[in-house]
């Protein structure tokens, strides 16, 4: 894997491979173990495109073309906003073992939207209305087909005590918000080093967030963790990037990354713990299963010679 590191010429001034290189700015490549490349882009990046040419049409016809053509604009914007937003959705889901489904199908809101968009476009063009019904039947079939539907059940949640994974999803859910609110608190520093060192923070928060959700009955070990250290995590990010924003404080830098290596380490330990822990039950189950099978007597049959 591809490592990134920062040249003299780059923003952050640090010397590249040929000399002296900042460890700390050598992108991590834990930080990307079982990362995939995101759906949401490309396809969904044309949607945005191609519904631009109605502009033309709306302000070189009358009245009536003009809002026709601007609300078929907005319609066919809108689907590809709920369309991106929807497979965002789904890639957070399919990256987790317990999740529950989107509130919201966008992706299916996006299909019927783009029907309508089309639907409208067609009408302000060609009037009648055979052909408008027919553009918005094929637009969200269309649709249907390149994008799919939005996970429209819970997942990892059949056959577990409901409780539990329910306490787990959402205990995940306030995590990966934190998570979320601390990538976008950094990006106000203008510091992509900075950005790195969350993202390595992250995959460390992550792994434990597997791990519980492979054993609900971790959660109770690990909430303090997920939820004192990352809050606190989280407003230590967001005045971090403030201060260095304004005043490029190499202490403040060089103090909160000690921060971020420190709770790394920490979450680091607590994730190993915990599957020692997994471990531990598995082999208490496994022997408590044998002395049952001694008790009964039963005795696998040895094959005959």
């Amino acid at each position: 894997m591809a490592r990134r590191y920062g040249g003299k010429f780059s923003p952050d001034g640090q010397d590249g491979p040929d000399g002296p290189t900042d460890p700390g700015h050598v992108t991590d490549p834990g930080a990307y173990r079982g990362a995939v490349r995101t759906r949401a882009g490309g396809r969904v990046n044309l949607l945005f495109l191609a519904p631009l040419p109605l502009i033309w049409a709306a302000f070189t016809s009358g009245p009536t073309g003009l809002v026709l053509n601007l609300a078929a604009l907005g319609l066919l914007l809108l689907a590809a906003w709920l369309t991106r937003e929807g497979l965002r959705a789904q890639e957070a889901y399919e990256a987790r073992k317990v999740a529950r489904r989107p509130a919201f199908p966008r992706k299916i809101a996006g299909s019927i939207a783009t029907g309508l968009g089309l639907g409208l476009a067609g009408f302000a063009a060609a009037g009648g209305a055979f052909e408008p019904v027919i553009y918005a039947v094929v637009g969200a079939a269309l649709h249907v087909m390149a994008f799919g539907l939005d996970p429209l059940r819970d997942k990892g949640m059949e056959g577990i005590d409901a409780f539990q994974t329910d306490r787990v999803a959402r205990a995940v859910d306030k995590a990966e918000s934190y998570l979320k609110a601390m990538a976008d608190a950094v990006r106000r520093a203008g510091d992509r080093q900075a950005e790195g060192r969350v993202e390595r923070f992250q995959a460390s928060v992550r792994e434990m967030l597997r791990t519980v959700e492979n054993d609900p009955r971790d959660l109770t070990a690990a909430r303090k963790y997920l939820t004192v250290y990352l809050m606190g995590a989280r407003d230590a990010t967001a005045k971090f990037a403030d201060i260095y924003a304004h005043s490029r404080d190499a202490t403040a830098r060089e103090n909160y990354f000690a921060l971020l290596s420190d709770l790394e380490g920490n979450f680091a330990a607590k994730t190993r713990a915990l599957l020692d822990d997994d471990t531990s039950d598995l082999e208490v189950e496994i022997e408590v299963l044998r002395d049952r099978l001694k008790r009964e007597g039963i005795r696998p049959a040895t094959p005959k010679e």
